[in-house]
């Protein structure tokens, strides 16, 4: 069993940073792709960022120059550092981690609002 935790998500207002963390624990421990998704209210869940074992990194383009991912060594955590947030930001954050199938976390809140 392969568990996926996140964390950093919460309130923050327009203009303002947070850092979200994702890690992998369990029979898996060092992931191929490490990516980040986001779905707000009423929209599909979309891609926000992935980055590969070799650092090769893909973003959406509503995001870039804000947004950096990043990961450890081991590939077992990611990160979403965030800045400059956007009220349009706001959504459930997902952090998938893959390894011939993919594992999906349960989501965290970001809220970016005054």
């Amino acid at each position: 069993q392969v568990r996926v935790a996140e964390s950093g998500g919460g309130l923050v207002q327009p203009g303002g940073s947070l850092r979200l963390s994702c890690t992998g624990s369990g029979r898996i421990i060092s992931f191929t792709a490490m990516s980040w998704y986001r779905q707000g209210p009423g929209d599909q869940r979309e891609l926000v960022a992935a980055i590969v074992g070799g650092g090769i990194t893909r973003y959406a383009d509503s995001v870039k120059g804000r947004f950096t991912i990043s990961r450890d060594r081991a590939m077992s955590t990611v990160y979403l550092q965030m800045d400059n947030l956007k009220p349009e930001d706001t959504a459930v954050y997902y952090c998938k981690l893959k390894s011939g199938v993919d594992y999906w976390g349960q989501g965290i809140q970001v809220t970016v609002s005054e």
